[in-house]
């Protein structure tokens, strides 16, 4: 058993580095060059293996969730200009567009500080490696790390929910009333800007190796866009908690449940089903709504109130920072 998921391992490390050295070399070495940029061929080439997971990703979500949305959907879509937005959030982050104006924004910034820290005496330390045995197994430490960054994951996603500075830019991504596998992207930036910063440093923390970093974010992306795809699908009983389902995740986006609870009958910020890969989080820590239920989706202000939250990309972002300064 251990050889076989030693084969498997090499052979998808194998076929992912074949692939990110064919686009660098055919595409995207040749484009720098011109550019005038040479000096930035190794971080490039890092680029390029983020361009690949995007491209895979994409790929899954036409081929396999795309025909699931048309043979089991949820209900009908029929403004289409909105879930165009969402293709476009979706584009921006799986190409790499949003990494790159992370490097040239925050990342130059955050190696930085982390190798002076790395000079002042920081230890290194890798959490996999407090088990005898577990660094030697990538299948077993990956597994580790995606369950810690699974737990954190977990308490940012509450904090968004309980801030009110947060939740008026996590607003933006409840604010869609017509979910697909496009929709985990719909964030507003800030929002991109500060979760992805924090992860980043946690992994950084607990001794996450770059490639394990990327293949746990791929994984995670993926099962994120399946998660709010417009499907009627359910893992059953057992299956519901051991991993999150389109149906658990559309809970938590369900008009004034998900991200509102009721204290003392009045609706304050809250909800229920955190979790971002495992509802384990959910259960332990009382959040958990395992309800068979698909209910329609938003925000209740929308439907209250009318409240704007932009019909455009640019139109969204604008809203969320009036929001953020309590002007709209």
């Amino acid at each position: 058993m251990d050889a076989l998921i030693s084969f498997l391992v090499d052979f998808v490390t194998d076929s992912f580095a074949g692939l990110q050295q064919l686009l660098f070399e055919q595409v995207v070495q040749p484009l720098v060059v011109l550019l005038g940029q040479a000096n930035l061929l190794e971080l490039a080439y890092e680029g390029t293996g983020w361009l690949v997971v995007g491209l895979l990703q994409i790929a899954v979500m036409v081929v396999v969730i795309g025909p699931m949305q048309r043979l089991w959907p949820v209900t009908p879509v029929p403004d289409r200009q909105a879930v165009r937005v969402d293709v476009l959030y979706t584009l921006i982050h799986r190409l790499g567009l949003f990494k790159l104006a992370m490097f040239f924004t925050f990342e130059a910034a955050f190696e930085q500080g982390w190798g002076l820290l790395r000079s002042q005496g920081l230890p290194t330390w890798h959490l996999d490696a407090f088990w005898p045995g577990v660094s030697d197994q990538p299948l077993v430490s990956f597994v580790v790390y995606l369950v810690v960054l699974d737990f954190v994951h977990y308490g940012l996603h509450r904090a968004q929910h309980q801030s009110n500075r947060w939740w008026a830019l996590h607003a933006l991504h409840h604010s869609q009333q017509q979910m697909t596998m496009w929709s985990d992207n719909r964030n507003h930036v800030l929002d991109d800007v500060l979760t992805s910063l924090i992860l980043a440093t946690v992994a950084a923390l607990i001794g996450v190796g770059p490639g394990q970093f990327v293949a746990l974010v791929a994984i995670g992306q993926l099962s994120e866009n399946f998660q709010h795809a417009n499907v009627r699908i359910w893992f059953g009983q057992v299956g519901e908690r051991l991993w999150i389902s389109p149906r658990f995740h559309r809970r938590h986006h369900s008009i004034g449940i998900g991200h509102e609870s009721e204290v003392a009958g009045k609706k304050v910020l809250g909800g229920c089903n955190f979790g971002v890969l495992l509802p384990w989080w959910d259960m332990l820590f009382g959040t958990a709504d395992f309800q068979v239920r698909y209910d329609p989706t938003g925000v209740r202000d929308q439907v209250e109130q009318g409240r704007n939250y932009g019909h455009g990309f640019w139109a969204q972002q604008w809203q969320g920072v009036l929001r953020l300064m309590g002007r709209a």
